[in-house]
């Protein structure tokens, strides 16, 4: 038995004793886990489920411009992305009772990546390159390490920003911020190559941006958000191909925030052409998109402005209606929700502080409850439910 098993026998059992012995102040075990760019270090803390209050836990130290993370399906391991040379991804143990993170391994990744995710297996690590052009897929070993060599590196479109495996996990996508792009890619589980789909993309309109997206739980729809359109598109899913179509477009970015389309906003147009008259307003930065577990809310952060922008999703059809921008930390890159939908907690990069805001279960509207330090730069949130 190797070290790393033995490690995580040990922790198990120690999670079973604590249970065992009714540990009544820790029986609330959602935790969230911040990852601290600037500071190299991920910061936890554990949601109480009935109020929202963030207890805060320990501080691990990981590497500078350490972001994003991901979470195994299973839920026992997390893992971050330090972005710094050399790039690598460390492999963390969650204690079940108390949310402590021990680091099992550190291997080196492809290349530095603004997104990183799991597939539904729990076995294979999917990552993609923003300067690097390129989509890399990495081993996960039984014991839940990322091991450090691809399975497969594959060249994308141009700047890809986001890679997620859908519900089923036979099919795999990645937008390409740069291109206007959403590849799509028919996904084997058994050796985690991809092959292109056909067509081998969703192609937007020039200047669209397409930035982070995500599966509605029923997995009918796409909603994917533009970065310099500050749009959000819907687009429906074939079930038998993977196949996706433009089904609607919606604006996250109301006129009344003042912004402009197109980023950068340096005089040219969306499309990248020399504009005759240059727009001096702040231009539209959108960053990050969530839907509430039940599907029935989705929320997009908008940087520029440091706000939250609220939807309410049709049931049956999964169509968008823009409700309201809230005020949030500065800049806001990233947010999560807790897994019953109750609570929106989101990070600043220009803030030192989250904001933990409740969800109505109603309307989907939000209400800040309370803010909690974190430390500068804070840009990526997990939330993980050990019940």
């Amino acid at each position: 038995m190797g070290r790393v098993e033995r490690m995580l026998r040990v922790l198990a059992a120690v999670a079973t004793v604590l249970a065992v012995g009714g540990v009544t102040a820790l029986q609330a075990r959602t935790f969230v886990y911040v990852a601290n760019p600037d500071g190299g270090h991920i910061v936890s803390f554990r949601l109480d489920e009935d109020t929202g209050d963030l207890v805060p836990l320990k501080t691990v130290e990981a590497g500078k411009v350490v972001t994003p993370m991901a979470v195994s399906p299973d839920r026992r391991f997390l893992y971050a992305h330090v972005r710094a040379r050399p790039t690598s991804v460390l492999t963390y143990a969650i204690d079940s009772v108390t949310g402590d993170l021990v680091r099992l391994a550190t291997v080196p990744l492809p290349h530095s990546a603004p997104f990183v995710s799991v597939d539904r297996t729990g076995r294979f690590l999917l990552s993609v390159a923003y300067g690097a052009d390129s989509l890399a897929v990495s081993p996960i070993s039984e014991s839940g390490l990322v091991l450090g060599e691809a399975v497969q590196v594959l060249r994308t479109g141009k700047q890809p920003h986001a890679v997620l495996a859908d519900p089923s996990n036979r099919f795999v996508y990645a937008t390409n911020l740069g291109a206007d792009r959403l590849e799509q890619f028919v996904f084997d589980e058994k050796t985690g190559l991809l092959r292109p789909n056909d067509p081998a993309a969703v192609v937007f309109p020039p200047g669209t941006g397409p930035r982070h997206f995500r599966f509605a739980p029923n997995g009918r729809s796409v909603y994917v958000l533009s970065e310099s359109q500050g749009t959000v598109t819907r687009l429906s899913v074939d079930a038998a191909t993977g196949l996706l179509a433009v089904a609607e477009s919606v604006s996250a970015v109301p006129a009344s925030l003042g912004l402009a389309p197109g980023k950068p906003h340096d005089g040219r147009s969306a499309a990248g052409q020399a504009a005759e008259s240059p727009d001096t307003r702040p231009a539209i930065w959108a960053a990050d998109l969530h839907l509430a577990p039940n599907g029935r809310f989705l929320y997009a952060s908008e940087r520029s402005s440091s706000t939250l922008a609220v939807f309410t999703v049709e049931p049956g059809t999964g169509r968008l209606t823009y409700v309201k921008s809230v005020p949030t930390e500065a800049q806001p890159r990233g947010f999560r929700i807790d897994t019953r939908g109750n609570f929106l907690i989101c990070a600043g990069e220009k803030s030192s502080d989250l904001s933990v805001f409740r969800i109505d279960q109603a309307s989907g509207d939000l209400t800040l409850l309370k803010r909690y330090p974190v430390g500068p730069s804070a840009s990526w949130i997990e939330i993980v439910d050990l019940h």
